[in-house]
C-alpha cells in the first residue's frame, strides 16, 4: 500500500539521560510522547511504535493514501510548535530541554503482521520506511527532512530547500532530501 511514514527522535538522548535521574527520564519521555502522539492523532496518523526515545507513525493508513503526505506534514509542523511550548515549560521549571529531528517519506510499503509465534505487531516495512528512518537520522535538532515524493506533494503548502542527495545503505539509488523551512 501507499503510506507516509514519520519518524521523530530526541537528539542527544544518551547524554541527556546520563545527566538525569531514571524517574525524571521516564517523566520526560512520557510528557514528550504524550504531546507528540496528540499531534499524530489530530492529523489522522497511526502510532506504529515507540523505539526507545523515537516514535514511528503512519499516515494515509486510516484515510485515503493521497491525504497521508499532507497530514504527516501538518502533524510534523504542529509537533515542532508543541515541542517549542514544551521546552519553554520545562525550562521555566528548571528541567532539561532537548530537541527532536523528524524524517518523513511517502511511497509503497508492505503492511502486515510481523514477529514471532509469541508476539506479533501489525506494521509497515520496506524501502519507504527505511528511507524515512534515514531521513530522521539526518535531521538536526528542530529539523524536518523529507524525501523527494514528500517534496513533490507538499512543495506548494510549505517552503523547503534541497539538502542534497544521500546514499542509503543497501539501496542502489541515492535519495534526494529536502529541509522544511519555517
Amino acid at each position: 500500500r501507499v503510506v507516509t511514514v514519520l519518524f521523530a527522535d530526541i537528539r542527544s538522548f544518551t547524554s541527556l539521560s546520563e545527566e538525569t535521574s531514571p524517574d525524571e527520564v521516564i517523566d520526560m519521555l512520557n510528557e514528550y510522547f504524550d504531546r507528540m502522539v496528540q499531534e499524530i492523532y489530530r492529523y489522522h496518523g497511526v502510532l506504529d511504535k515507540f523505539i526507545g526515545d523515537e516514535l514511528m507513525a503512519i499516515f494515509g493508513f486510516m484515510t485515503p493514501s493521497e491525504q497521508g503526505p499532507l497530514d504527516a506534514m501538518r502533524a510534523a509542523l504542529e509537533m515542532k510548535k508543541s515541542m517549542a511550548r514544551l521546552m519553554q515549560e520545562r525550562e521555566s521549571q528548571g528541567k532539561s530541554v532537548f530537541q527532536i529531528g523528524i524524517g518523513i517519506n511517502t511511497g509503497e510499503a508492505i503492511a502486515g503482521s510481523l514477529g514471532s509465534r509469541d508476539r506479533m505487531d501489525y506494521t509497515v516495512i520496506g524501502d519507504t520506511v527505511n528511507v524515512a528512518s534515514r531521513l530522521e537520522a539526518l535531521a538536526k535538532g528542530g529539523e524536518i527532512i523529507v524525501g523527494e515524493s514528500m517534496y513533490r506533494v507538499c512543495k506548494d503548502i510549505v517552503k523547503m530547500s534541497k539538502r542534497g542527495s544521500i546514499e542509503v545503505k543497501n539501496r542502489t539509488m541515492p535519495v534526494n532530501c529536502y529541509v522544511v523551512m519555517d
